[in-house]
């Protein structure tokens, strides 16, 4: 519930602030060698289990955030946003993600409207589309089947997409049912990713779903329009039908741009674009690679948590745990960064996905009703898969700064190897690094220990660990499409907590509209340049200093050049 008081000054706040010195005199190594605060500190639901007894708390510590979210209003605000309610009062909108992967017959109300028929209404037309695709009853425009795709879109409509689709080309059912197709993304308006996206393709056997709520992103567009042209310069314009489909609600400009608004696949509003991965924006390209079985899976999988974050009291409660430890470390502890650390290669694009559905949903300043806030709220996300980072960013991790660290694993493989001879078959060996880490921060090592080791005196500064160092542990039974969406929805509540605590309006997006709208001026500015010769004006002297750099140095620019098409 939206409040002018800051939860800042609650009364659960600053006793979870007076609380901060107690926990400093406390030390993971002791902390761990309570079996009992272990045990409490584990949940496990729908075979997967996560240990949380490696963080900076202890029992206390948690009830007294239970009271905080008490204070938050947080099971009320999750209430709100399952019934549908404007909760993204900035925009007036509803907040209905969840809506996306629910069961044909559930009820989620919008305005008074079950909006869940209409998801369905959708989910089955992309599902009919994307057979007739796969089976080659919908071929192009030369009677070639259309086995490669390209999802045009930027932000949310590519992160998320793109990390479903990189954790399920490693899937054994996933690759039996995508043999033959391709799937890729053009996201960048960086002419490079346009030459990569389509390098080695065949507008024959291409199609192309542009994704854009408005029809309108310039980015989008832009790239949008280089692949209409590539199109109709190999099969001629009217081919342009046969090999691009819209996710949009702008039926009109979709027609105008020469796309048969029959093949145009809906979203509402109350979608927003992080949040979006299991609308037709996800949903369409993902059911075009792999087929509509495997992403429902998928869906499922969401669903699954959905319903666990809904009614899980919070003690057992995954999203609502980990958004309330995060709290406590950004917060309280003054820990504003996470490390997502996934120990399997599939995962590699989660926290760039991740770190948009976190930083734009949470990087605010003011309070959801406008006040400034007299605190940081969002984390700085970033991550790696191990055991790459490892040999990349965890000395900081170890003996810099401190990040508390989200660790990932997997029981089961995807693709298992085994030497024989060897010691531990290759997920073994991965899996042994997922399980030492976390100790190695928590408990580190100390001089004595050196000592005993009988390292040199002069390098003992330097090879001691000081420990107490905050991680968690997530172990997935496999990585199946179930269990991706899983994954996918625990990380979006989990953020979806964080903002109902700090009072903040994770569903608006306003920061990205400043720069957006100064690009405009430049854009302006270019074209004037280019086309009639006119001077850089109306910039401060830094701006003009490199603008008119970039325009000397590229002035062999034809003022109307001809089209030219990228060449790998």
């Amino acid at each position: 519930m939206a409040s002018p008081t800051l939860i800042c000054d609650t009364e659960p706040w600053n006793d979870l602030k007076n609380h901060v010195e107690e926990i400093k005199k406390s030390h993971l190594r002791n902390l761990m060698s309570d079996t009992e605060r272990c045990k409490s500190m584990m949940v496990e639901f729908d075979g997967m289990l996560l240990d949380y007894s490696r963080q900076n708390a202890t029992l206390e510590t948690l009830n007294k955030l239970y009271q905080l979210a008490e204070a938050a209003h947080l099971k009320e605000k999750i209430n709100r946003m399952y019934s549908g309610e404007h909760i993204n009062s900035t925009e007036n909108r509803s907040v209905l993600h969840v809506a996306l992967r629910a069961a044909r017959d559930a009820v989620i109300n919008s305005d008074g409207k079950n909006v869940v028929p209409e998801v369905w209404k959708v989910l089955d037309k992309i599902q009919e589309f994307s057979e007739k695709v796969r089976i080659g009853s919908w071929v192009g425009a030369t009677g070639k089947s259309l086995k490669d795709v390209i999802a045009v879109g930027i932000g949310g409509s590519f992160l998320g997409p793109l990390f479903v689709h990189t954790a399920l080309q490693t899937d054994p059912e996933a690759i039996k049912s995508s043999r033959g197709r391709q799937l890729r993304f053009l996201a960048n308006v960086d002419p490079v990713d346009v030459a990569k996206s389509i390098a080695g393709l065949n507008p024959e056997t291409t199609l192309v779903v542009v994704v854009s709520k408005t029809f309108t992103t310039a980015e989008t567009m832009l790239n949008a329009r280089t692949l209409r042209e590539w199109i109709s310069a190999a099969l001629g314009p009217s081919a342009v039908a046969k090999h691009m489909v819209a996710v949009s609600t702008n039926l009109t400009l979709v027609e105008k741009f020469g796309i048969d608004p029959n093949n145009a696949f809906a979203f509402w509003d109350w979608v927003g674009g992080r949040y979006s991965v299991c609308s037709a924006v996800g949903v369409l390209p993902l059911s075009l690679q792999y087929g509509f079985s495997v992403v429902e899976k998928f869906l499922k999988g969401a669903s699954s948590i959905d319903q666990h974050f809904y009614s899980a009291h919070f003690d057992k409660n995954i999203p609502v745990l980990l958004g309330l430890l995060s709290i406590w470390n950004v917060s309280f502890l003054g820990y504003p960064a996470r490390a997502i650390l996934p120990y399997t290669q599939a995962l590699e694009k989660l926290a760039p996905h991740i770190q948009q559905v976190s930083m734009e949903s949470n990087g605010k300043g003011v309070s959801i009703d406008g006040v400034l806030l007299p605190f940081e709220a969002g984390e700085i996300d970033f991550g790696e898969p191990g055991t790459n980072g490892q040999h990349s960013f965890y000395q900081l991790i170890h003996q810099g700064r401190v990040i508390p660290c989200d660790f990932i694993g997997v029981v089961k493989s995807q693709q298992p190897i085994y030497l024989k001879g060897e010691v531990v078959s290759n997920h073994d060996e991965l899996m042994s690094n997922f399980f030492a880490q976390p100790d190695a921060l928590a408990y580190g090592k100390t001089p004595e220990q050196l000592q005993k080791e009988n390292v040199p005196p002069h390098l003992i500064p330097h090879k001691t660990f000081s420990g107490n160092r905050p991680s968690l542990s997530l172990l997935l039974p496999t990585l199946s499409a179930y269990n991706i969406g899983q994954l996918l929805a625990i990380y979006e509540h989990r953020i979806a907590v964080e903002g109902f605590i700090w009072g903040i309006n994770s569903f608006d997006q306003w920061g990205v509209e400043l720069g957006k709208s100064l690009a405009t001026q430049v854009r302006k500015q270019l074209h004037a340049s280019r086309t009639k010769g006119e001077p850089v004006e109306g910039f401060n002297f830094s701006t003009k200093t490199l603008l008119t750099r970039y325009l000397e140095a590229s002035s062999d620019i034809p003022a109307d050049p001809p089209t030219l098409l990228p060449r790998i």
